[in-house]
């Protein structure tokens, strides 16, 4: 009876199991279509961001670019919070960046006033990017986790809890023919005796 219960424990739980695990491939794939999008856009736009750098470095002097890039402080704020898929915690961060000045207007060219500019637009997306990478990846490791837990069961615990259950009920069945046998021996020896009395 014990068995039984486990029996019907282990089913139930891969039966959600499996629920979860179709659940998160379906979370899996949407995330990983947020991906690519995400990523390629980034990667279309990025150059011309790139590019502004290029041409302030042309416009200016390199050193002088770089002395006004260290010397450009932008605040940033980030915020974070979290959301749950199917009981997994993932982190979303919310960025809010004020591009600093800092530097020198006169030694600095215009161009990289746009550059910094649009660098600082591009961070909430590059942190999207990260986010969404961050999160692919604990899914994958739900879904690998998940999928050894239902293999665990669909393969291993299952059929060896019915196999036993099967050999106990064997046994059992066995020692009711057993029993059944006994009791029919016993009670024609009983009729055996009375015979015997009855001829005296």
């Amino acid at each position: 009876m014990q068995l039984n219960k486990r029996l019907k424990v282990a089913v139930h739980g891969h039966s959600l199991l499996k629920d979860k695990l179709e659940g998160l491939m379906a979370e899996f794939m949407e995330l990983v279509d947020d991906y690519k999008n995400a990523r390629g856009e980034f990667d279309r736009d990025y150059p011309d961001v790139a590019r502004l750098f290029v041409l302030a470095a042309v416009a200016g002097s390199r050193e002088a670019v770089e002395d006004a890039i260290s010397q450009a402080k932008p605040e940033l704020n980030l915020t974070e919070s979290s959301r749950n898929i199917l009981s997994l915690r993932i982190p979303h961060f919310e960025a809010d960046v004020k591009p600093g000045g800092g530097y020198s207007l006169l030694d600095a060219p215009v161009e990289l006033d746009e550059a910094v500019g649009r660098m600082a637009e591009f961070l909430p997306r590059m942190l999207e990017i990260a986010e969404l990478e961050h999160a692919i990846w604990l899914l994958m490791k739900e879904i690998e986790s998940t999928r050894r837990r239902v293999n665990a069961l669909e393969y291993i615990m299952i059929p060896r809890f019915r196999k036993t259950v099967k050999y106990i009920q064997s046994k059992l069945e066995e020692n009711e023919r057993a029993n059944i046998t006994r009791l029919m021996k016993i009670k024609d020896m009983r009729l055996e005796e009375e015979r015997r009395q009855r001829r005296k």
